[in-house]
C-alpha cells in the first residue's frame, strides 16, 4: 500500500468504524519497526459532549486507544501477504504499561502518534508510543496487541 494511508485504507486494515476509528491517516511507516499516523481532533466528536461541558478535553483513554490503533495498522501491515487473506484475524489491545499524560488535548488539535516496535512476532507485538500535538508531547505509552 502506497503512503499516505486515509480512510479508504485504514477500515481495510482495521476493524474499527465511526465513531471509534480514530485514526486519520497514517503517514510514516517501516515495516516491523515504526509508523506515524495523524488524528485530526473536532469540535463534533461525540465524546465531547460530556468530557467536559464547556471544556471539551479529549478523555486520555481514547488518545492510547488511538495510539494502538496507530499500531495496529503497523502490526498488521507487517505479516506478509496479510491483505490478501480472507480472514485477517484479529488484533486486539491487551495490555498498556508507563501510561503517562503530558498536557490536554482539544478540539483543533492534530495529534501525531509515533509507535516504534519494541517486540516483534506473528501474535503477539509490543510498542512504544508517544502523541504530539504541536510538537509538545501530550501522551506516551507501552503499548501489547496480540493478533490472530
Amino acid at each position: 500500500m502506497d503512503l499516505p494511508l486515509k480512510y479508504e485504507d485504514i477500515i481495510r486494515i482495521l476493524p474499527h468504524r465511526y465513531p471509534f476509528l480514530l485514526v486519520d491517516k497514517i503517514i510514516e511507516m517501516e515495516l516491523g519497526k515504526r509508523v506515524v499516523g495523524i488524528k485530526n481532533v473536532t469540535a463534533n466528536e461525540p465524546f465531547f459532549q460530556g468530557h467536559f461541558p464547556g471544556n471539551p478535553i479529549m478523555p486520555g483513554v481514547l488518545i492510547i486507544e488511538a495510539m494502538a490503533q496507530v499500531g495496529g495498522v503497523l502490526a498488521r501491515l507487517s505479516i506478509p501477504n496479510v491483505m490478501e487473506r480472507e480472514e485477517m484475524g484479529e488484533i486486539v489491545f491487551v495490555s498498556m504499561d508507563k501510561v503517562k499524560f503530558r498536557k490536554p488535548v482539544v478540539p483543533g488539535d492534530q495529534i501525531r502518534f509515533e509507535a516504534e516496535a519494541l517486540r516483534t512476532g506473528s501474535r503477539i507485538w509490543k510498542m512504544a508510543g508517544k502523541a504530539f500535538v504541536d510538537g509538545d508531547l501530550v501522551a506516551e505509552a507501552n503499548l501489547v496487541a496480540v493478533i490472530g
